[in-house]
């Protein structure tokens, strides 16, 4: 397998508007594509390849089970031409508005990437609503994004992804990048982290669509008293057991949540 070029001389340019920044330390791309476990025999869907720097040694990994899907014309022509990827595994197509199918993929499948950072978060939700499919994620984010999911609750940075996503995965955080890394450098430093299904269902009487309405409402006036950030967002106060009336969104822990989703009712 030949060794990585710089994107320049591959007639494929940063885009701004895509959150382009193309990895070009091959050490860190093995380090991530190292971190994906070998004995699930899953398929590999890499999100956003670029020019192929950690393509390259998902391939070492894990051979013709890695598919990749990229939106960027160029990005794609140059991936179709390479000699070490089989261009009927490139889908050209929007991540967020495809299905499994759509991209390939018939069966569970870990996602894998150098993320967008214009779109990082929507790709957390779309593994999300994938969650049955995805016992793995391993990606690359903007550190911001990155400490926000592995955020403990009590923390300022504590949010609605990191419930939701702490709620159906192990959230690990494994290693920053400097930019220094990418090409063009980004302005901020990057976070990989690692995301382990926690279980093959959902916690039991409770909805993803019902918990993540709920969390939504409950962070949206994080300020808030979960009394009245509930009531804002539909929600009977007098269903809130006494324990969290008083509390804040960012003091309940993911399970907190959980048992919270089972016992508050909406205003209909």
């Amino acid at each position: 397998m030949k060794k990585n070029a710089d994107h320049r001389d591959q007639g494929v340019r940063a885009k701004k508007h895509l959150g382009q920044h193309f990895l070009k330390d091959p050490s860190v791309s093995a380090r991530i594509a190292g971190l994906l476990a070998e004995s699930q025999d899953l398929d590999i869907l890499e999100v956003g390849p670029g020019t192929g720097a950690l393509t390259q040694p998902l391939i070492q990994r894990f051979g013709n089970r890695v598919h990749v899907v990229e939106i960027d014309p160029e990005s794609v022509t140059f991936l179709q031409n390479a000699d070490w990827l089989a261009s009927e595994r490139v889908h050209t197509a929007d991540l967020l508005r495809s299905t499994p199918n759509d991209l390939g993929l018939s069966g569970a499948f870990a996602v894998a990437g150098n993320f967008p950072y214009n779109i990082s978060s929507q790709i957390l939700f779309k593994v999300l609503e994938w969650r049955d499919r995805v016992p793995e994620c391993v990606g690359m984010f903007q550190k911001e994004v990155a400490d926000r999911v592995c955020a403990a609750h009590g923390s300022k940075t504590y949010g609605i992804l990191s419930v939701l996503l702490q709620t159906y995965y192990t959230c690990e955080y494994s290693f920053t990048v400097g930019p220094d890394a990418f090409i063009p450098p980004p302005k901020v430093q990057s976070g990989v982290i690692r995301l382990v299904r926690k279980r093959e269902k959902d916690p039991e009487g409770v909805e993803y669509e019902t918990l993540r309405h709920l969390v939504k409402a409950a962070f949206g006036l994080r300020r808030k008293t979960l009394r009245n950030a509930l009531r804002a967002g539909g929600y009977d106060p007098l269903t809130i057991p006494d324990e969290w009336l008083g509390q804040r969104a960012e003091q309940l822990s993911p399970a907190d949540f959980v048992s919270l989703a089972r016992n508050v009712k909406r205003i209909t």
